[in-house]
């Protein structure tokens, strides 16, 4: 999902060096790629007051800000610098809609059902579930996918945070290691867990 890592290096090169053009070409690149990831991770609750798009374009304002301090001392790659500050910036929008405000999110009612108008989940669902659609199974995909966004949505936020990041952001485990500040060995050991848990909500055998 994210861009290719060849050419957003060559881009930090670039920037580093001082071309404000590259910068901008940087920021352009990824903007798709971190819309998608925000509009996947967000609590669907928040989708009906908060847009990804307000998400991104904040958090593209502080990654410019800051980009000078990333380039001094690029701890992690581009792509995940990015996706922390977008989560940083997901937690803030849960504060400010769902503690410090009176009036709960929770006591809402939802015009849908969870997860059915995030076309995110629908992805990630055809990724997993449905891959290589032929005549013969295209009249259960609908199903296949429903029951799929039901188990995914009874996870905890945890194992739907590390199946997204895994299958849908398409990160190595080395990478979500990374993101997640914990051992590769634990990472691979957290979604085996959690994936060992989607398949007994979908009604699987581990």
């Amino acid at each position: 999902m994210w861009p290719e890592q060849e050419k957003t290096l060559e881009l930090l090169e670039e920037a580093r060096g001082g071309n404000g053009d590259a910068v901008d070409r940087l920021f352009s690149r990824h903007r798709a790629a971190l819309r998608r990831m925000i509009s996947f991770q967000l609590d669907r609750r928040l989708r009906r007051r908060v847009d990804a798009s307000d998400i991104v374009q904040d958090v593209l304002v502080e990654a410019s800000r800051r980009l000078t301090d990333y380039l001094r001392d690029p701890v992690m790659p581009f792509h995940l610098w990015l996706r922390q500050l977008a989560r940083d910036h997901m937690i803030a929008a849960h504060r400010r809609h769902r503690v410090a405000k009176k009036r709960t999110l929770d006591r809402e009612r939802s015009l849908n059902a969870a997860g059915r108008s995030d076309r995110s989940s629908v992805d990630l669902a055809a990724q997993i579930v449905a891959r290589g659609v032929t005549p013969a199974t295209a009249a259960i995909r609908k199903e296949l996918e429903e029951r799929f966004l039901d188990a995914l949505a009874s996870l905890s936020e945890a194992d739907r945070e590390i199946i997204g990041m895994r299958h849908f952001e398409q990160l190595s485990n080395q990478e979500t290691a990374q993101a997640l500040g914990i051992t590769e060995p634990a990472a691979g050991m957290r979604y085996l867990r959690a994936m060992r848990r989607l398949r007994k909500s979908l009604g699987e055998e581990p």
